[in-house]
């Protein structure tokens, strides 16, 4: 029977915020589980969403799995040294301790930096390999958003990466890790590996698979005989060599592998000026939300983009809440806006106080606020992106000032399920205009129930615009966007 290893450690750097995610940080049970280990690691993941939950589902009946430890601090800053070392160091360590093993799947990102290292995946790959040698199989799967080392493609023996934005794939994603895992325990490791980088840069906000040209490039078919043919759009606020869009190829041999790659590529180059989105400038998205809101029969909705959690933001800056309240907008609902101090004050107050308030950072946004409705303690989302996770949000409330309310919670979390709503009994299909903290996930959800979306610029912790960025570690000669949106200055 064979004894295969499975973990998971997770994050998404943004090297341009001052927010450092430390071990605390990963221990923290929000919109995912906190740090688990041993058959904790099953027990948490087993039914979810994440790509460890879909490895699990598909594991083949004779195999004995090895769970050791599974961590995931969604986006932010870069992890700590010390967060780095101790959850690697104790799953390298509960590696040894497992004794012989016949393979190894890990549930990574593939954009993670810490303090000291801009390839922590490539890193963490290394010290696995040390430990289980050159004969056992390492499979690995990632999020849409890695920017993928060589290191990485050399470190592993099959390699997948989520093929929706939103991701809606995950658990899918992990059980084609499962399969290529099987295959390669009956056939034995690769020979071939390639990695090709595109020459550009790719703004997240132009990474949605829901459209052209990224539709296709997902979608592309590689030869039946490779172990695997995948595509990363890379995550351009971290700031690292190996930064930007890739596919990478697994193969039975050398030349099988680069021949697969090169094509896969040009496939991608070929739509490099298909890439396309529309930004609003604050006041005037602001103003045509509003006019759209008169005569809509839905909720024009709002992508917070640059508040985005799920990109480094911080979850509470004001910029839209100002604009919102100065032209006096009605049947406004947002969320979901990280001030944890604002829902313990308003907690304390309880339902149907009334009670000053300053929400934000940078700006603050000061007025007299209703308290409609508090909540805390976990509860389950239900949507397409984390369905069945079970959250904890902190203490929550929903708070209204004029004709806008906003869902405060205690931790931050991007807006992509409708539950936290739902729980303060809000109803994001009743309102006129709803304002989300999101880049794309929030599509998966609450783009089906939207008169139309509008992406707004509002200063945030994500810059959307990579020229903006001061990079210092990205390779010689990458673009910072692609040629058609450099031309056209669509982000200025």
């Amino acid at each position: 029977m064979p004894r295969i290893a499975v973990a998971g450690f997770q994050h998404e750097t943004n090297s341009f915020t001052d927010h450092r995610a430390d071990y605390a940080y990963f221990c923290l049970h929000r919109d995912r589980p906190p740090l688990v280990r041993g058959d904790g690691v099953i027990e948490a993941l087993r039914h979810g969403t994440y790509g460890l939950s879909g490895f699990l589902d598909a594991a083949q009946a004779d195999w004995t799995l090895v769970p050791l430890v599974w961590a995931s601090g969604g986006a932010g800053g870069p992890v700590t040294d010390d967060a780095f070392e101790r959850i690697v160091g104790e799953m390298v360590q509960r590696l040894v301790g497992a004794g012989p093993l016949d393979g190894v799947y890990l549930d990574l990102h593939g954009a993670m930096v810490t303090e000291s290292l801009d390839d922590a995946e490539g890193e963490l790959l290394r010290r696995v390999r040390d430990v289980v040698g050159p004969r056992v199989p390492v499979v690995v799967s990632l999020d849409y958003h890695a920017n993928v080392s060589d290191e990485m493609v050399q470190g592993c023996d099959g390699m997948v990466v989520f093929r929706t934005y939103p991701h809606i794939d995950r658990p899918e994603t992990g059980a084609r890790a499962a399969h290529i895992l099987a295959r390669l325990l009956r056939e034995g490791r690769p020979a071939g590996r390639a990695l090709r980088k595109t020459p550009f840069l790719l703004p997240i906000d132009f990474q949605c698979t829901l459209v052209e040209p990224s539709r296709s490039i997902v979608a592309w078919q590689p030869p039946a005989d490779v172990i695997n043919a995948s595509y990363a759009a890379g995550f351009p606020p971290s700031d690292t060599f190996a930064c930007g869009p890739a596919v990478m190829v697994h193969a039975r041999t050398q030349a099988d592998a680069d021949r697969v790659a090169d094509a896969y590529l040009d496939f991608v180059l070929q739509r490099e000026q298909a890439f396309a989105a529309t930004f609003w400038p604050l006041n005037q998205g602001v103003e045509e939300a509003i006019e759209r809101a008169r005569t809509a029969k839905r909720p024009v909705v709002i992508a917070d983009t640059q508040d985005n959690p799920g990109a480094g933001g911080s979850g509470n800056t004001t910029g839209l809440l100002h604009a919102l309240h100065a032209r006096q907008a009605q049947g406004v609902l947002m969320g979901y806006f990280f001030d944890a101090e604002a829902a313990r004050r308003a907690c304390e107050a309880g339902e149907g106080a009334r009670l000053p308030l300053s929400l934000g950072m940078g700006l603050p946004f000061q007025a007299e606020f209703d308290v409609l409705r508090c909540a805390d303690g976990p509860f389950r989302y239900t949507g397409a992106v984390a369905g069945n996770v079970v959250a904890d949000l902190g203490p929550m409330a929903l708070l209204r000032t004029g004709g806008i309310e906003i869902a405060v919670s205690s931790r931050n979390v991007q807006a992509y399920d409708a539950a936290p709503f739902e729980r303060l009994g809000a109803d994001p299909a009743a309102a006129r205009i709803l304002v989300l903290k999101s880049s794309c996930h929030f599509r998966a959800v609450f783009e089906p129930m939207a008169e139309c979306v509008m992406t707004v610029l509002s200063p945030g912790g994500y810059q959307p615009d990579p020229t903006a960025s001061d990079y210092r570690r990205l390779r010689e000669g990458v673009r910072r966007l692609p040629t058609n949106l450099a031309a056209q200055k669509v982000l200025t």
